[in-house]
Parts: structure tokens; C-alpha cells; sequence
């Protein structure tokens, strides 16, 4: 019998999963990361974030909002001048568009990523999980207005390591249950401020419901057997 009946209690389920892979692999890049910011003379934050949107898309300031809407405005301009004036970033008609210095950093970022996550996930299937993230992503609804059309499909340059493609699969995913997310304060006549804040209770829980009942959907990719392959598999990476 499938370990997981319910999409929705599927969704609930590899969320936290999928995010401590995450993390583990920015903990594992962390020194390597913040060297390579330093003598590349960038500021990491914002290109790290959006390591695999920027090389494919340009943003608008609304689009860059999108991604980040749970951050203050005032910090996110402040950190997009200071791309602005380290060259990383040019301001243009059509949004913010990585430089050829933005481009090259992001290229060595990813060499980055490729050596932490051949260390902190060695000997596991990076393919079959990278494959199954992918299916799932493809499947994922893209909200009008939300941050998942923005970043997937994420930059995938040919040569790029298994381990670098399901890291940044991954955190796709993490925006399209972000997405979700807002779908569902929304339906409940939230701000995003006021969701921050928001203690556990009844509207809580309403509000984690409709979020697992739309992010569960994207599942729908792949059978009940493959959903417990990428849970599983993704369990052994955190």
C-alpha cells in the first residue's frame, strides 16, 4: 500500500524535507560560498538567490517582489543598487539582467554548489531524485503574478552536475509551495505581514490546509511509487 494516500498530506509531508536539503547544501557551501564572494569582490545574497533565474530571465521590480515577498522593500533596493554598483546587475527597459561579471560569478557559484553537494550527498541517486524534482516542477501550476513562473525553469548550462540540478530544483519547489502559500492567506484575507506574525490556531491550520490542497497537486507527476522514491530519497539528504 502506498505510504501516502493523500496528495495533500504528501505535500505537507516533503515540504520540511525538501527545505533541510536545501539548507544543507548552502551549510556545506557556506565557507566555500563566502570565499568566493570575497575575492570575487560580489556581494552574495541576492545573486545566490537567484543563482538560477537571473542567466535565463531579466526581473522587474515587481518580479524581484514577488520572489522575495516576505522581505522589506527598502532592503531589497538596497541590495539590488549594491549589484548595481559592483556590476553584477544592469538596470535596463525590461528589468534587471545579470552583467558578464553577474554571469561569471553565478558560473563559479555553481562549481560551488557541484563540490558541496558531491560531499554532503555522495552515494546517493542524484539523477533518478534530480529527474523526479524535474517532473514534479513541470507539473507545478504556474500562479499569474506568483514566483514560480519567474524562476522555473531554473538555468540548467550543460555540464551541470546532478547534484547541482536537484539542489536548484528543489529550491524551485520551495517557491512554488511559497506561492501556495500566499494563494491561501490570500483566500483568507491576510497580509503577508499579517501571516508572518499569524500564531498557531484555527486559521493557521485552515490557512496550512488549502496550502498542502494546492501544493499537492503538482504530485499528481508522478505515481504513488515514485512519490515515496523522492521522499525517501530525499530523507538520506538531510
Amino acid at each position: 500500500m502506498p505510504k501516502f494516500q493523500a496528495l495533500a498530506e504528501y505535500a505537507a509531508a516533503i515540504a520540511p524535507i525538501i527545505d533541510a536539503a536545501h539548507v544543507n547544501v548552502h551549510a556545506t557551501a557556506l565557507r566555500a560560498a563566502t570565499e568566493l564572494a570575497e575575492t570575487s569582490g560580489v556581494t552574495p545574497g541576492l545573486l545566490l538567490d537567484l543563482r538560477f533565474v537571473l542567466p535565463l530571465r531579466p526581473l522587474t521590480r515587481a518580479g524581484l517582489a514577488a520572489i522575495h515577498r516576505y522581505h522589506d522593500p527598502a532592503a531589497l533596493e538596497d541590495a539590488v543598487r549594491e549589484h548595481l554598483r559592483e556590476g553584477t546587475l544592469t538596470d535596463g527597459d525590461d528589468g534587471l539582467r545579470l552583467t558578464a561579471r553577474g554571469l561569471a560569478y553565478v558560473h563559479r557559484l555553481y562549481d560551488v554548489h557541484a563540490a558541496a553537494t558531491a560531499r554532503a550527498w555522495a552515494g546517493r541517486d542524484l539523477p533518478a531524485l534530480a529527474e523526479l524534482a524535474g517532473r514534479v516542477l513541470e507539473h507545478a501550476e504556474r500562479v499569474p503574478g506568483g514566483a514560480l513562473e519567474l524562476v522555473a525553469p531554473p538555468y540548467e548550462p550543460g555540464g551541470t552536475s546532478p547534484g547541482v540540478l536537484l539542489f536548484n530544483r528543489l529550491a524551485a519547489l520551495r517557491y512554488h509551495r511559497a506561492d501556495a502559500h500566499a494563494a491561501a492567506w490570500e483566500a483568507a484575507g491576510l497580509s503577508a505581514a499579517e501571516i508572518v506574525g499569524l500564531r498557531d490556531g484555527p486559521v493557521r491550520a485552515e490557512v496550512e490546509a488549502a496550502t498542502n490542497l494546492r501544493a499537492g497537486r503538482a504530485y499528481a507527476a508522478l505515481s504513488p511509487a515514485e512519490r515515496d522514491t523522492l521522499h525517501d530519497g530525499l530523507l538520506t539528504l538531510i
